[in-house]
């Protein structure tokens, strides 16, 4: 994934002119779950690539959101939180966090204002250390969600984290409200190698329809749901077909998906009495997955239990992970 800057892929068409100076690469937003990364990412590709939550570890795949500027290209590798594993989904999830580390040009750590710098942070914090140490590779801190606290809290907040290790650059930003953002991307831009772009000026993310189908699917699904289960959720696009429809009607498709849960009361949750919250799953999703698609859709939504998925190889494999 590191880009030398001699020969980068265009994997989306051929080469435009680009001004000298140009610099692109891959920047991995890390941080504990729910540090605001998923957030930042879209804010700085100026639309939704990745999905958000109240809920901790939302994110369970690496997904790229692709900012191009005239002077520049940030290709954004958003990851799900490092935490310390209980579950072997966890074990698999902070695997993929350290690939990705390896392969990035540069890191962001989020670490949010309104949440003290505690154990979890120092335990990235140090894992980022030895990143430093052996591949040299640049760090910067960010201290997300500023707009949650005062003055006096985030000038503690920025005081910590520079305690907390060495670092290219401490930056405060908040996502929601667009806060230095554009500062965010200045100071991770600089840490760029000089590069032509890697990917056309259109495309704002390199993840496939049904990657993204299923994060959308999972987001809406979480949205009011008791703290056990954004844990034991995971999502199947089983397939996407073209779907009969009258004479002179718009073209629509078919979208079937399979959401699994762990046990019968989560299903019961999902569900809702009546099925009223599927319902309402289905209906938030589907707005979304037709904005994405470009096209009206059916979606075809199952619940079905996979029992304790999180912690069987054979399962974990065959939902993705």
């Amino acid at each position: 994934m590191t880009n030398s800057g001699e020969g980068a892929a265009y994997p989306m068409g051929g080469p435009r002119a680009v001004p000298e100076g140009f610099r692109a690469g891959f920047v991995c937003l890390v941080g504990r779950p729910n540090a605001g990364k998923s957030t930042l990412t879209n804010a700085l590709v100026g639309q939704k690539v990745a999905i958000t939550s109240s809920k901790p570890q939302t994110t369970r795949h690496t997904i790229r959101g692709i900012s191009t500027a005239p002077d520049s290209q940030l290709v954004l590798v958003d990851t799900p939180g490092l935490h310390r594993p209980r579950t072997l989904l966890g074990e698999r999830l902070n695997d993929l966090v350290r690939e990705t580390l390896l392969d990035v040009d540069v890191v962001g750590f989020c670490m949010p204002a309104d949440q003290r710098v505690g154990p979890g942070d120092q335990f990235i914090a140090a894992e980022l250390a030895e990143l430093r140490r052996f591949k040299r590779k640049p760090v910067v801190a960010l201290a997300t969600k500023s707009d949650l606290v005062s003055r006096e809290r985030l000038l503690e907040h920025l005081v910590a984290i520079d305690k907390l290790g060495e670092w290219d650059a401490i930056v405060p930003c908040s996502a929601t409200r667009g806060d230095q953002v554009d500062e965010v991307r200045s100071v991770l831009v600089r840490l760029l190698p000089l590069s032509p772009p890697l990917y056309p000026d259109e495309v704002h993310t390199d993840e496939p329809d049904d990657v993204m189908i299923a994060e959308l699917v999972r987001e809406a699904a979480l949205e009011g749901v008791r703290d056990e289960l954004p844990h034991s959720l995971a999502v199947v696009v089983e397939e996407i077909v073209p779907r009969e429809v009258p004479e002179g009607h718009a073209p629509m498709l078919t979208v079937v998906v399979s959401v699994y849960v762990e046990r019968d009361s989560q299903k019961a949750i999902i569900i809702g009495r009546g099925g009223s919250r599927l319902r309402e799953v289905g209906s938030n999703a589907r707005a979304a997955i037709e904005t994405l698609l470009g096209s009206k859709v059916y979606l075809d939504l199952h619940v079905k239990v996979a029992k304790d998925w999180q912690r069987d190889p054979k399962a974990l494999t065959r939902l993705g992970f």
